[in-house]
């Protein structure tokens, strides 16, 4: 009886150690996102854009994004510790490319969407079934999409390869929660659980392409069979269909991360 007893306790304190729903799955290439600098604040997101661009060409993977005050921020970075990220700042200070800085920890953006906040307005949506994803991180993510929607978008700087634009702003997102996941779409498309389109959830993965082996295209799903995504350069994020034909007849399959 004794040990049953002692059994159930390592059971419930295994289980509350584990951070319950809030854990990453063990996904090869995929990871939690460390801190992050933020810097900018725009009204205007062709100045987001510019220094974007800016420090896309010094080599720093940096994205932007629209905040519930309406102005536009830039961040990038992936730092071990809050020390290391503020080195990483300071330097860019010494360097003229920014001013000022914020430092975002891992759990921030996640933590205040988890709470209950609202997404931009674009649509009104039908009801979801209840997510499959661990710990609602794949509403977290959908919710986040529909953030970028309306907002014109080039990643990759100048030199943007085939399918970077989109797999950049799907990249951008996961980091906004707290993931890292694989840079090109065909990267993505190698990493994660195998998901039939008839179980996608919030915040899965939709592939597009010739083949599997020939993926030009990525988009965040966010029920009632649609995705957004960055449909070509320079085109603003929107939400598709996948009932669409071109993209119906063009979807090769679907991961999940979480």
């Amino acid at each position: 009886m004794n040990n049953l007893v002692a059994i159930l306790l390592l059971l419930i304190i295994s289980l509350a150690a584990s951070g319950g729903a809030s854990e990453l799955k063990p996904v090869s290439g995929v990871s939690r996102i460390g801190y992050s600098i933020q810097v900018g604040a725009f009204s205007d997101v062709k100045n987001a854009e510019r220094l974007t661009i800016k420090l896309q060409a010094k080599g720093i993977e940096a994205f932007y994004f629209r905040k519930d005050s309406g102005v536009y921020v830039v961040r990038f970075g992936d730092y071990p510790s809050r020390e290391n990220a503020r080195k990483g700042a300071e330097k860019l200070v010494a360097e003229k490319l920014v001013e000022s800085y914020f430092i975002a920890s891992p759990d921030a953006v996640f933590s205040k969407l988890s709470k209950g906040e609202k997404p931009l307005p674009v649509e009104k949506l039908l009801p979801r079934k209840k997510p499959a994803s661990s710990g609602d991180m794949g509403l977290v993510a959908a919710r986040t999409a529909e953030r970028f929607v309306g907002i014109p978008y080039r990643w990759g700087g100048e030199n943007v390869v085939d399918g970077m634009d989109c797999s950049g702003f799907v990249r951008a997102v996961y980091n906004l929660c707290g993931v890292n996941i694989p840079r090109t779409s065909g990267e993505q498309f190698r990493t994660g659980d195998n998901i039939v389109i008839t179980d996608l959830v919030d915040g899965d993965l939709v592939f597009f392409g010739a083949s599997s082996d020939k993926i030009n295209h990525v988009g965040i799903y966010v029920g009632n069979r649609k995705f957004v995504h960055a449909p070509r350069r320079g085109d603003e994020i929107k939400i598709s269909s996948l009932d669409d034909k071109y993209f119906a007849e063009r979807f090769v399959g679907a991961k999940r991360y979480f």
